[in-house]
Order: structure tokens, then sequence, then C-alpha cells
């Protein structure tokens, strides 16, 4: 029997939680929910998406603070035949209600020099209170197992819960520099912190056997392990007692008696009543006596005692992985992005932006509590999580003061990233590169109020061998739209809402028991909506 349980560590927790790739996050200020297109900006949150652009802001200090709170449902269903009331749906709860995003900037003559602070990647957690298909297929699969090998079981049970967060914190620093009126540069880079942990159990794990063979066992429900244990000591008497019929006959076979015939093995020293039980106990085992000799017979008694030993093993096996599991792990690991940007301005009216992150190298280290580890997360191991390069480009155009029109395109190196986490597996998961792009509008309503709405496409490269339950990633649709309000001056309040919408993931899986050919699939599907607020202080001259 496979193993029973799978806590993989999934990019359901540690991918991206909105606008981004598989694995970044790009919804990085109250200003992007309501325009969803910022990589041309020339505002405080041009710190994390446009570092060149900030010179146009003029000497002085500025700040931005925002957060984004965030919640994301997954559901996944399959229809695999022996799940309790296919098809099944799994759903998963993801919540992040402090999602913030800081930046601070200090603009002198040419210079420009700015700091920024995000969860870059993650940032938020995960519940599924159920489990996940991978995780109860596990479980399904032992009814139709025993029944096939002659042990009628038709129900399961068991307890499952999943939980898991991560949050990879990005601490960003640029310097920037003004080259002429229409053209600046930045440097900077970004450090990334990544903390990921899971929880969970799958306990209770119950099956109805009747097989009264090993026990009392008739049909009700009775933990698993318990069967399969008193079903190891069933099976170990019998080989033993096997072994030992064997060992009976070696001196019949020492003394010369080896060759007569079971049949006549009263000749040789046996009673009657020992060569009748001989031969219908190898009736019994499924062999033939009819000609068999004593020695024929041993050896008959030896192979049955170890094809029984066998299936004690087996048997102790499955009692040991349909024991109680608990997950108590969590991983670390931090790591470097260089940033590249710069800014054109061929006239007033109109910016264009090129930024170009380096990919980020990024190793986990696991921590696993008391041994609670649950077969998959090893204390001390080590996975690599990298984040791919990034390019982004941006424009931003005013036919008229009151009006804005943003454009962006964002696309991530995925075909660069070893997305199976492992230096010595490698599974081809990506056949293109992830693509992000999209157009939004502000429009000036009075001095003080401004309206903006925007739509984003993403288009996701990702093949069918990096889609499951755990970790899927389909072509998406995000509208947000929100105001902007000059309180003071000083102070600029920005108030929004977004929602995406998410492709249905499909994924057909090969039969999982060798005597049933049934295929199964998998669905996915995802809704995420949000609502962001974000305050700007201009303490300098705009």
């Amino acid at each position: 029997m496979r193993k029973l349980l799978i806590f993989v560590i999934s990019l359901f927790i540690t991918g991206s939680l909105l606008a981004g790739g598989l694995v970044t996050n790009n919804n990085q200020s109250a200003m992007f929910t309501r325009l969803q297109n910022r990589n041309a900006s020339t505002g405080i949150d041009a710190a994390y998406f446009n570092p060149a652009g900030l010179t146009k802001l003029g000497n002085g200090l500025f700040a931005s603070i925002n957060n984004q709170t965030i919640t994301q449902t997954q559901k996944v269903s399959s229809n695999y035949k022996y799940l309790t009331g296919t098809p099944k749906e799994y759903i998963g709860n993801v919540s992040a209600p402090i999602f913030p995003g800081i930046y601070l900037v200090y603009n002198t003559g040419k210079l420009s020099f700015s700091a920024g602070f995000n969860p870059i990647g993650g940032g938020g957690g995960a519940k599924y209170k159920t489990g996940l298909p991978s995780f109860e297929m596990m479980i399904a699969d032992i009814p139709p197992s025993l029944t096939a090998q002659g042990i009628p079981t038709s129900q399961y049970s068991a307890d499952i819960y999943f939980k898991g967060s991560s949050v990879y914190f990005g601490y960003q620093a640029n310097v920037g520099y003004k080259i002429n009126d229409k053209l600046s540069v930045a440097v900077g880079a970004r450090l990334v912190s990544a903390s990921n942990k899971y929880s969970g159990y799958l306990k209770n794990i119950s099956i109805n056997p009747n097989y009264p063979a090993f026990g009392a066992y008739t049909g009700g429900m009775v933990l698993a392990s318990k069967f399969f244990t008193d079903g190891q000591t069933y099976l170990t008497g019998v080989s033993t007692q096997l072994a030992a019929t064997a060992t009976s006959l070696q001196p019949i076979i020492t003394g010369g008696g080896g060759s007569v015939p079971l049949s006549s093995g009263t000749a040789v020293g046996l009673t009657a009543l020992q060569v009748a039980t001989l031969q219908g106990t190898i009736s019994a085992l499924g062999g033939n006596p009819a000609g068999m000799t004593i020695a024929q017979s041993q050896a008959f008694f030896s192979g049955a005692s170890a094809t029984y030993g066998a299936k004690a093993g087996v048997m102790g096996e499955n009692a040991a992985a349909t024991k109680d599991i608990n997950v108590d792990a969590s991983q670390s690991g931090t790591g470097i992005t260089p940033i590249l940007s710069a800014n054109f301005s061929p006239s007033d009216n109109l910016d264009i932006a090129v930024k170009y992150e380096f990919k980020t190298e990024l190793h986990m280290k696991t921590k696993v509590v008391n041994g609670e580890g649950g077969g998959v997360f090893v204390d001390g191991q080590t996975l690599i999580a990298d984040m791919p390069a990034m390019l982004s480009l941006g424009v931003d155009y005013r036919p008229v003061k009151k009006l804005l029109f943003s454009a962006s395109f964002d696309e991530y190196f995925d075909k660069n990233v070893d997305y199976d986490g492992s230096e010595t597996v490698s599974i081809n998961e990506i056949d293109k590169n992830f693509i992000e792009y999209g157009l939004g509008a502000e429009y000036s309503l009075t001095e003080k109020l401004r309206i903006s709405a925007g739509w984003a496409h993403t288009e996701t490269g990702v093949n069918l061998n990096y889609q499951s339950d755990q970790s899927f990633s389909t072509n998406t649709d995000s509208f947000g739209a929100g105001f902007g309000y000059r309180i003071t001056p000083m102070i600029d309040l920005n108030l929004a809402g977004q929602y995406t919408f998410y492709n249905d993931g499909k994924k057909p899986y090969d039969p999982r028991l060798s005597f049933d050919p049934s295929i199964y699939t998998e669905t996915y599907k995802k809704v995420t909506w949000m609502v962001a607020i974000g305050l700007d202080f201009y303490f300098g001259k705009k």
C-alpha cells in the first residue's frame, strides 16, 4: 500500500497570492489595486514598480503606507470512484488580513534614495479542513485493495486537517539618478526573507472489514491500524507454524526418507493422522499433495511459510502507515534580488519605464518539531525555492491633464527556475514563461477627487506536470477600481477593491490500483477578492 500521507510543500501556500507570477506578488500598493497597472508609476509606489521614475517627484521626503486585505477560495474536486461522495469537493480558504506595502523616498538634486517593504511572495495562510484528494485517496484505496485480496471491506473514514502559512518579506533599497529631463536610471536590491509553516493531522483512520480470521471483524468500523496489526499477528503465527511443520520433516529426510511419497509416509515413521493432516494442509494452501514426496512437501511448507511471512510484513507496513500522523514543520531562507530600472520621458505627458529583476536564489531549510514531519518533512533538509527573474515594461500617458492612461507588461522567466524543489530530481513543469499585461485609466473629477479602474490578464506557462491539488496555475483576469482623494496638500488617500477570475483547470490521472483500469480527473477552481487602502505623504515639493 502506498504511503498514506503526503504533506507536500505547496505552491497554493508559498506561491503568489494575487497579481504576479507563480511565486511573485506584484500587487504592491493601493494605487495598483485601483489601476491594475503601475509599471510606469512616478508616484511614491514607484519605489517598487519603477525606481528610476522617482526622480520626477522633485526634492524632498515622501512616504506611502498601504494595506490590502485579501481573501481567496480554492476548490479542488475529484471524481475518483473510491472517494466517499464522488465527485468530492475540497475547499481551501486563504486569508491575508494584513498585506502591507511601505515606501520611503528622499530626493535631492539629481539623486533619489528609496526603500520599500512588502510581501514579495506568499503573504497568507491556507486551511483545508477536510484535507485534499491526494490525502484522502490514500485512505480510500484501502477498502477496494482489501476486497481484491479476499477481505470484504466497503467503507473508510478519517479525520483530516491541513493548515499552512507563508510569507516572503522583501526589503528593498534603490538609488536613482536623473541623467537629464528625459532619462533617469536606478539600481537597487531586495533582501527576501522567506518563512513557511505547516501543521495538520491525519488520524482515526477506520475501515469495516468482514474477515473473522484476524479476530472479531464482522463488518463494523474499526481502526485500520488495529486490523492490520491483528492481521500481522495472525499471519506471523501461520508462517511460524508452517515453518515448524517443515522443520518436523527434517529427521525423516536426513534418515533417507525424503524421496518417499508423502502418501506412504507411514513407512518412514509418520502416523496416518499426520499424513492426512499434511495432505489436507497442502490442499488448503492451494497445493496438490498427490505424488508429492516428503522432501517436496517440506519445500512446499517452507515456501508457504515465507509467503505468509511476507504477507505479515505487508500487514505490518500497513499498520504503521495507518497510525495517527501529526505535522508540525517550518522552512526558512533568504535571498538577494538585484534590480535595474530606467524611465524615459520623451514629453511631459508620457513616461516609458523598464525594470529588470534578476533571479533570486533562495534555499529553504526545514525544521521539524518533535519529529512530526508526516513522512515528508525532514529536519535539516534544504530545498530549492528560487524566484524567477522578471522583466517589466510600462507606459503612462496623459492626453489631457485630468486623464491618465496606463499600460503594463510583465514576463517572469519561469523556464530558468527549478520548480520541483530538488537538486537531484528534474521534472519538466514549465512550457513557457508566465506573462501579465493590462490597461488602466484614471480621471480627475475635481482637484481633490480622482477615480480609476483597470484590468490585468495573466497567462500561465505551466504544463500538467505542475498541476496538482497542492499547486495549480491557470490564466486569470483581474478587475480593480477605486478613488484617490487629496485630504491636504501633503496627504493623499487611496481606496480600492479588486476581483480576480481564474480559468478552471483540469488534470486526468492514470489508474491508481493495479486491478482497476479507471482513469480519474481533478478539477481546480479559484477566486480572489480584496480591498485596499493607502496613504501617501508629501513632505517635499511634488
